[in-house]
């Protein structure tokens, strides 16, 4: 995950051209260290698993080839390595090993609302990011061959998607091409889908938060709560309840 995290870093790092200009040679190593390293974990697990063709062609076998062929395509075609940040979409292997949080009886629904939506909130926060960074790596690559443009890096660009995503607008960087007018005007009519989930996340959570009032205590054996009022063991452990 640090790697993946660093090597994205490195991506969006490359394409502000003060940096690339000083750290050129250091940036170059560093992109060449990641992709070894992805190219030697793809190459193991096709090796390690079971069906290889079931994991070659499914949404994380294609990830994490994409993660690899970038810098070996900018061989050919310098062009392509800033495509690299495509790996970025190899995080969403941490919600694979995720297991569901266990969220203890609090003495207030609507923090428990919200610690319950937690782990929602997170993922869907983490998936406008993802979004926002991948849209960012495209209407920059859009805008970048426009004279005089604003879209002058990866950063600013995916700043530029996350203005337009939330539909605020500032106007500071407008898109002057025609593909990035409708390439923009396809981010705002998606925030504008998407507004509106993370407060019928908590509130779906905090309606539930309210239901738990009318359950019992915690049992007494492993302390799990949500029993119903008529309940005479526990749900989890079969403890019977006081």
């Amino acid at each position: 995950m640090w790697l993946i995290g660093f090597s994205v870093l490195t991506v969006m790092l490359e394409s502000i051209p003060s940096i690339n200009a000083k750290y050129s040679t250091l940036i170059h190593g560093l992109e060449w260290f990641f992709t070894i390293a992805f190219t030697l974990e793809y190459a193991l697990r096709i090796w390690l698993v079971r069906r290889p063709s079931r994991y070659i062609f499914s949404f994380y076998g294609v990830v994490d080839l994409l993660s690899c062929l970038p810098t070996y395509l900018a061989l050919l075609d310098p062009t392509h390595s800033s495509f690299a940040v495509i790996r970025v979409l190899r995080l969403l292997r941490m919600f694979r090993v995720m297991k569901m949080v266990h969220h203890i009886r609090g003495a207030n629904t609507l923090m428990r609302g919200l610690r319950s939506a937690a782990p929602k909130i997170t993922v869907f926060f983490t998936s406008v990011l993802l979004l926002s960074i991948v849209a960012g790596t495209i209407i920059y690559f859009i805008e970048s061959g426009v004279e005089d443009t604003k879209f002058t890096s990866i950063p600013i660009s995916v700043y530029y998607a996350i203005v337009s995503i939330t539909t605020v607008g500032y106007g500071d960087i407008t898109a002057v091409t025609a593909l990035g007018k409708i390439f923009t005007t396809l981010l705002i009519l998606t925030g504008y889908a998407i507004i509106a989930v993370p407060t019928g996340i908590v509130t779906s959570e905090m309606i539930n938060a309210h239901k738990q009032d009318e359950t019992t205590d915690a049992c007494p054996s492993c302390g799990v709560h949500g029993h119903l009022i008529d309940a005479k063991f526990c749900r989890r452990c079969g403890e019977k309840l006081d």
